[in-house]
């Protein structure tokens, strides 16, 4: 105990500093396998938090482009009201006013098409950010399955250490590896 503070060790934590003065080969095994798994762990968990975050991005851009389309609609509509009053006034004016009526109502059919263009290249668009979406989460599904496997194969490895059982290591190997084959499919976007 030192000043304010105390330390409470754990049965793990006297094994490893035993280990660490007797020149316990097995224990420096273990210790090592610890040390590769949490780094391969941490480099998981960064890809698992970066296809997350590519997830998000596409999804939020895909809601953005779905306030447009539907903006755009919108216009669209408003631009069909003004076809049909036009065509309304130009059915219901005297002959030398229709003129102007018809025209104004071609006007607004042509504008029509542009928007209509334009609101269906933001819906595929928003179709396209939803895919991005929906594969990016796959992905970030994967990397996550790969983390737990090599956090399972890191306290398996704790507790080779505390038992000193030699199938217990393979059996975190074992795990580790299954973990990395998870980030292999993660890699291939499978």
């Amino acid at each position: 105990m030192s000043g304010d503070h105390f330390h409470v060790h754990g049965p793990h934590d006297h094994a490893v500093e035993h280990a660490g003065h007797g020149g316990d080969n097995f224990s420096s095994q273990i210790a090592v396998m610890t040390a590769i798994l949490a780094t391969v762990g941490a480099l998981f968990s960064y890809e698992g938090g970066a296809t997350q975050n590519d997830a998000m991005l596409h999804k939020n851009q895909a809601a953005i482009l779905k306030t447009e389309a539907a903006n755009q609609w919108a216009y669209y509509q408003s631009k069909g009201n003004k076809q049909n009053l036009a065509e309304l006034g130009s059915a219901l004016s005297a002959e030398d006013k229709r003129p102007k009526f018809e025209a104004d109502a071609a006007r607004y059919k042509a504008e029509k098409e542009e928007i209509k263009k334009r609101a269906d290249e933001l819906e595929a668009r928003v179709k396209e950010e939803d895919e991005l979406s929906e594969q990016a989460m796959h992905v970030h599904h994967r990397w996550a399955q790969a983390m737990t496997a090599i956090q399972i194969a890191i306290s398996l490895a704790a507790i080779t250490l505390l038992t000193r059982k030699k199938w217990l290591q393979y059996g975190a190997w074992g795990t580790a590896a299954f973990g990395s084959a998870l980030a292999a499919l993660a890699l291939a976007h499978i």
